[in-house]
Parts: structure tokens; sequence; C-alpha cells
């Protein structure tokens, strides 16, 4: 983001708008996504006991579901549309109305989906990634990397991840400062 686009993400965040991203303006933004998220956040923490008991075994594909896209969304995986998101049953109902938010404010980002269900270790690790669980989802890769510092290197949009915090969902770039394209059914 250049400077007048942190300057509007301060503004939007409240916080005094310098366009310079800091530690005031990290915690403005971790604090304005949970302002929206439901009082009973309906997620668990996201150690791996808490993981399990919720969610059951990762890798369990009996867990999961094909959740139809909705009606009037569009979602795309590298250019393909796509009929159905595997997912944690536990998550279908929420995501689906993530996704027709997200399709009101900001629909591009739909047509850079990158994944749901992917059995697989935290990248680096060898806990469980909530992709194994099913309860995590990730959009545009290319401009919001693992590595890639958000916002002033990733782009992923707040509208975006407000639209995931209001219910209930970790947005890692605001929790984490990286990895802006994953976004996942934890508590922050």
């Amino acid at each position: 983001m250049n400077k007048e686009q942190i300057k509007s993400l301060q503004n939007r965040i409240g916080v005094d708008p310098d366009g310079v991203w800091g530690p005031k303006s990290t915690k403005a933004a971790e604090d304005h996504l949970r302002d929206l998220m439901p009082k009973n956040n309906p997620w668990p923490k996201s150690d791996q006991a808490s993981l399990r008991e919720f969610y059951g075994r990762p890798g369990d594909e009996t867990n999961l579901v094909g959740l139809p896209v909705p009606d009037g969304v569009i979602v795309k995986y590298e250019g393909k549309q796509v009929a159905t998101i595997r997912c944690h049953r536990k998550v279908a109902d929420s995501l689906a109305r993530v996704l027709v938010e997200v399709s009101k404010v900001k629909p591009g980002i739909l047509l850079e989906y990158a994944g749901c269900y992917n059995n697989r270790s935290v990248r680096g690790g060898s806990t469980p990634s909530l992709h194994a669980y099913g309860a995590a989802i990730d959009f545009d890769p290319d401009s919001n990397g693992n590595h890639t510092h958000w916002p002033t290197g990733a782009t992923m949009p707040i509208e975006v991840m407000e639209c995931f915090a209001k219910e209930g969902w970790k947005c890692a770039g605001a929790a984490w400062q990286r990895d802006a394209m994953h976004f996942e059914g934890t508590r922050p």
C-alpha cells in the first residue's frame, strides 16, 4: 500500500492518519476487527487440543462437506469457476455468509481463491494446519503471501477482513501482520 492508502486504512480503523504503519496502527486494526466479532465467538482457540475437541481429527474427511458457492457469488480457482468449496461442516454456514458479504464489497478477491481443505502441516512446522481441519481458506496468495507484511506489502483489503471478522474468523494479516491471504475459524 502507498502512503495515501495507509492513511485511508488508518482513518477507517480510528487512528490519526499519518501514512506510517506502526504499533499503534497494528493494535488499532486488531481492535477494529475484534470489535466487529460476535460477543460469543463460535470458534475454538487455536491450540491443537481446542481444535481437536471442536473440529475432530485433522485430515478426517468425514467432517467435510461440499459447500455450494452461494447463488450470485463467483469464486474462481486458477481462473476456473468453483461450484463447491470443501470445508468442515462446522464452518460451512458461516463461510457461505462471508462469501456473500465479500462478493458485495470486494468481489475481485473471490476470483483469486487459493483453497480451503488441505491435509497438511503448517508451513515450516509439524503441527496440523487449520486447512487440515477444513477450517481455513486462502485468497489472493500472489499479493498476500505468508512472508509479506500487511498492510505495507500485502494488499488484502480491510473490507474483506471485516466480512470474516463479523463471523468471528481470525484474519491472519491483522493478527500476525503477514499471511494476509489466510482466514481461519479460530478466535483471534
